[in-house]
Formats: structure tokens, C-alpha cells, sequence
């Protein structure tokens, strides 16, 4: 029988709703597999498999981590971006994701249009904190002995195109100070030499700064986020003590291959809320310093976007080069 083009598209819309809610009825129906681009035992792999027990209970299907780490997530991330675009093999990201397009001068994909954002997950601030020899008890008086002393104040790092020196390097660009840069090869030894005031300060996450703050080794001058923290309520964030502006956060997204089909991220989305809207959840994510946080897969597309951009300005005024 002949059918008028409307009368076709009506029926193709219809038929690819029908599959689509077929798809994300029938999803998923085998293991699922969360590819974390970093060595396990770090905060970001703990983080991972509370995800995956939580979702393995959502979804009532098993999921589970596998670690690929090595050249600074891309080996992971390249696996993600060549995989099925079925739902089945999905790539927990940390800030690192949106530093690589800017570090590197070619990768094996595309940061943005090679994977389709399923939502964040969590946030963790940085904290600025310094030695208590040094005789600076706020920011004010920091910026002050740092301006009247250029080049003489040193900060650590756990090593170039981290994320604790890219907030340093931020701090130092919104201030307009000369800091130096002392890199080492992990937020450990860097957090050990500022303990023994090898160095002056640093930006360490708040698991790794809290017992320090509170046992009086360390002092701890703002918190990144925009809210101060529940753990550490008396230091104020970098915009209340002055540096306007000023918001840096370590974040943490799942993300699936570009082409997944939407009723499939659509589920995902909707497991992600369920789990990490637990009380008990968000207790296990507090305890690594992290706070949960979803979005929608469109937020957490605009997120990173803009994450990749503003990464770019700074390595470009920075200078910063992959080592």
C-alpha cells in the first residue's frame, strides 16, 4: 500500500523509539565493565569499585573495574574510544581527561567527540596549605610575604601536568606571584617535604591534608571549592579570603564510547542517581574526600568542554609542557 514521506517518517520515529526502549529494557544483559586508566589502590580506583558494587546492585547485572593504566590515562582512554559503543565497556575519568588534549600534541582520540558522557560523579577540593614555620596565617599575609620575596617561596607538587600544579599554577596566575615550583614524582613525597618544610606549601586533597591540619603539622590557609568544606569548617574558601574567582576542584565522570545509544546512557544516568543518592554511598566517597555529584549527560558534556578550555588557557600562559 502507498504511504505519503510523512506517513514513512511517522513510522520510522516510532520504530526507533520501539527499539530504543527495547534496548534500554534489555540493558544490560551481560558483565559490564568500568576501565579505569590508573593503577589500583590510588583514591580514584576506590572511588571506582564502590561505583561498580553500587551499580552491580542497581542494575542487577555484574559490573566490574579492570585497571589499564600507563601514559597518563591514555592507554586506558584509547581502549574506551575503540570499544563496542554498546554500554558494555565504560571509562571512569578524573581531571587529568581534560589536561591531556593540551599536554600532548596528538592523541589516539578524540577527548570530546570520541565518548558520550554518562554524568559526573563526584568532586574533591584542593587545600593551600603551608608549613607552620612560616609566618603566614592567611592568604592575605601569604601573598604578601610572597610578592615582597619573589622566587624565594617554593611550593611542591606530585610532578609536572598534575592536577595539584596545575592548581598551584592557577593560584599563581590569579595572584600574579612568583612561586617555585619544586615537582616530585607523587602527592606523597611532595606532602612528605612539605611536613618537613623542605618546601613551604602545597595543594594537597583534603584526605591527604586533613590528619596534618588537625594534628597542627600542617596549616591550612583556603579551600578550591566554592563551599568550605564540612570536614575543616573554619578555613575559609580562596574567594572569601580573597582571591576572587578562584574555584578549583578535582573531579571525577563516567563516560561511554560516542555512539552509545542513548536509552543506554539514559539507564546508566538513572543508576548513577540511585547510587550515589545513598546515605551510605556518600559516606564511603567522604572518606576518600570526595563528595558525590551527578548531572545530567548534557551538563556533564558542557562540563568538560568547558574543563578542556579552561586547561588550555592556562597551560598556554603557563608554559606548561608534558615531561
Amino acid at each position: 500500500m502507498f504511504r505519503f514521506p510523512g506517513q514513512v517518517a511517522i513510522t520510522l520515529i516510532i520504530a526507533c523509539v520501539s527499539a530504543g526502549t527495547v534496548c534500554a529494557q534489555a540493558y544490560p544483559s551481560k558483565t559490564v565493565r568500568i576501565v579505569v586508566p590508573f593503577a589500583a589502590g590510588g583514591g580514584t580506583d576506590v572511588i571506582a569499585r564502590y561505583l561498580a558494587a553500587g551499580l552491580t546492585e542497581s542494575l542487577k547485572n555484574q559490573v566490574i573495574v579492570d585497571n589499564r593504566a600507563g601514559a597518563n590515562a591514555i592507554v586506558g582512554t584509547e581502549l574506551v574510544a575503540r570499544a563496542p559503543a554498546d554500554g558494555y565497556t565504560l571509562l571512569f575519568v578524573s581531571s587529568p581527561h581534560s589536561v591531556n588534549p593540551s599536554m600532548y600534541a596528538k592523541l589516539p582520540y578524540d577527548t570530546l567527540r570520541d565518548f558520550a558522557p554518562v554524568s559526573l560523579i563526584a568532586l574533591s577540593p584542593y587545600f593551600l596549605v603551608v608549613h607552620p614555620s612560616l609566618p603566614a596565617r592567611s592568604v592575605k599575609e601569604l601573598l604578601a610575604l610572597a610578592r615582597a620575596n619573589p622566587g624565594k617561596l617554593s611550593y611542591a607538587s606530585a610532578g609536572v601536568g598534575t592536577t595539584f600544579h596545575f592548581c598551584a599554577e592557577m593560584f599563581k596566575d590569579e595572584t600574579k606571584t612568583f612561586i617555585l615550583h619544586v615537582p616530585y614524582r607523587g602527592g606523597g613525597p611532595a606532602l612528605v617535604d612539605t611536613l618537613s618544610g623542605q618546601v613551604d606549601m602545597s595543594f594537597p586533597t583534603l584526605s591527604a591534608a586533613l590528619p596534618h591540619v588537625k594534628a597542627g603539622t600542617l596549616r591550612a590557609l583556603a579551600v578550591t571549592s566554592a563551599t568550605r568544606s564540612k570536614l575543616l569548617p573554619d578555613v575559609p574558601t580562596m574567594q572569601e579570603a580573597g582571591v576572587k574567582g578562584f574555584q578549583f576542584t578535582q573531579w571525577l565522570a563516567l563516560l561511554a564510547p560516542a555512539g552509545t545509544p542513548p536509552p543506554v546512557v539514559a539507564r546508566l544516568n538513572g543508576a548513577l542517581n540511585a547510587v550515589l543518592g545513598s546515605k551510605e554511598m556518600a559516606e564511603k566517597f567522604q572518606q576518600q574526600g570526595f563528595d558525590p555529584f551527578t548531572t545530567t549527560p548534557e551538563e556533564a558534556r558542557k562540563f568538560l568542554a568547558g574543563e578542556v578550555q579552561r586547561y588550555a588557557r592556562l597551560i598556554k600562559a603557563r608554559g606548561i609542557t608534558a615531561q
